[in-house]
């Protein structure tokens, strides 16, 4: 693709960048296929290939519109289309630079900003969000219909976390809602690689991984929660932690992020590549070791998995959970057009709550075409946001995992 940008742009940090993506697109149309919002709404400008032509006009220096800024609003992040893509489009960093250029020159109304704002500042703090939520589940009987399906269904407590040290030891981001969403997570994966040798070190300085506000118009911010996190993590990598596991895949894909967006800052270029190369997927983990170790589930419950698309598009880790939970003897059905968006895509259920709830209805159809018992996924977003049709339940699979396990140690 031509590009010609203009004198203002050039002069932004990651010009070179941004002309180097546009440049790489052919315009083939590929990625239309498998974008949902397209799928959805039959607009080019509502897929990746319009909205890469609606970011070229603003760095060549044309108007901005709302319009503008509504046809990339509606796009989930969800990268399926740099899967599909045969150029190698490096969709999603064009799509961060171009939302900050049209963030800065249309701004949102009162109700947006601070939609986006009150966002920014409950769901990266535990210990404001937590609060919030227990409030919610008492008033639950009083709330409209569109807050109490944000509220869990089912809230399990956290059993106990191994105590023994291990000879391995690995960091583990505990994450911001997480914690008070589903808090038997992060617990379920420590007791799972304690029972393979390996130790989790709590951190408690490490806090939200920098995505919410990165997404949210405020990208500095993210990039200081990001900084802060490899300033809380470096005494403990520095003294051997071998990888940071992330039971979200919406984390982990954002911190596999951080050696690129922190590479031109001197202070932080080489701590966030060593961040990023042992930031590694709770699956990534268990597929590299001897699952012989564990007792075989052979259990007979049905399950359907969904594969987050930060897990499948973002970290190209489409089929290793799966993997896992076969050789523990989990029977899996199948699940047509696995690679589609739920519509969850970090806070996008809540700014874009129509366009999300067709995205999950669609999903959760094809989740259950095979009568499973049960739905598991690996990231926190999806999990919430599926269960919130209150049809079949939606855990992680990680606890389904440990409770087996469990279960199977007792008997």
């Amino acid at each position: 693709m031509q590009t010609t940008l203009s004198e203002q742009s050039l002069r932004l940090a990651r010009a070179a960048e941004a002309e180097s993506i546009l440049r790489s697109c052919v315009h083939c149309g590929f990625c239309n296929a498998t974008c949902p919002t397209y799928q959805l709404l039959g607009d080019e400008l509502d897929g990746p290939r319009g909205r890469i032509y609606l970011i070229k006009q603003v760095l060549e220096g044309n108007a901005v519109s709302a319009t503008t800024q509504q046809h990339l609003d509606r796009c989930l992040s969800c990268r399926n289309c740099e899967t599909t893509c045969p150029s190698g489009v490096d969709y999603h960093n064009l799509l961060d630079i171009g939302r900050a250029l049209v963030d800065a020159a249309a701004p949102r109304s009162t109700g947006q900003r601070l939609l986006r704002q009150g966002l920014r500042s409950v769901l990266p703090n535990p210990w404001l969000f937590k609060p919030l939520l227990s409030l919610g589940e008492q008033l639950r009987p009083l709330l409209p219909q569109t807050l109490q399906m944000k509220l869990p269904r089912h809230l399990a407590p956290a059993r106990p976390r191994p105590t023994r040290t291990q000879a391995r030891r690995m960091l583990m981001l505990e994450g911001c809602v997480q914690t008070s969403l589903s808090p038997n997570t992060n617990a379920a994966a420590a007791r799972v690689l304690d029972r393979l040798g390996i130790s989790i070190t709590p951190i408690s300085e490490a806090g939200c991984c920098g995505a919410i506000d990165y997404h949210l118009d405020a990208q500095q911010a993210g990039l200081q929660r990001a900084r802060r996190n490899i300033d809380a993590w470096w005494p403990a990598i520095a003294s051997g932690a071998e990888a940071i596991v992330q039971t979200a895949s919406g984390c982990g894909a954002f911190i596999k992020d951080y050696a690129h967006l922190l590479e031109h800052d001197p202070a932080y270029a080489m701590k966030a590549a060593k961040v990023s190369a042992i930031s590694k997927d709770l699956v990534e983990i268990l597929l590299a070791e001897p699952l012989e170790q564990l007792l075989v589930a052979h259990n007979d419950q049905r399950l359907a998995f969904h594969c987050p698309c930060t897990l499948q598009h973002a970290l190209k880790l489409g089929g290793a959970v799966e993997s896992v939970l076969t050789r523990l003897g989990f029977h899996l059905t199948p699940v047509p057009d696995s690679h589609l968006c739920c519509g969850s895509a970090g806070t996008y259920s809540i700014t874009q709550p129509a366009l999300s709830r067709q995205l999950r209805d669609n999903k959760i159809n094809a989740l259950e075409s095979a009568s499973p018992s049960l739905i598991v996924t690996a990231n926190i977003g999806c999990q919430v946001h599926l269960d919130s049709a209150g049809r079949t339940p939606v855990r992680h699979w990680i606890e389904v995992v440990e409770e087996s396990l469990h279960a199977q140690e007792k008997a």
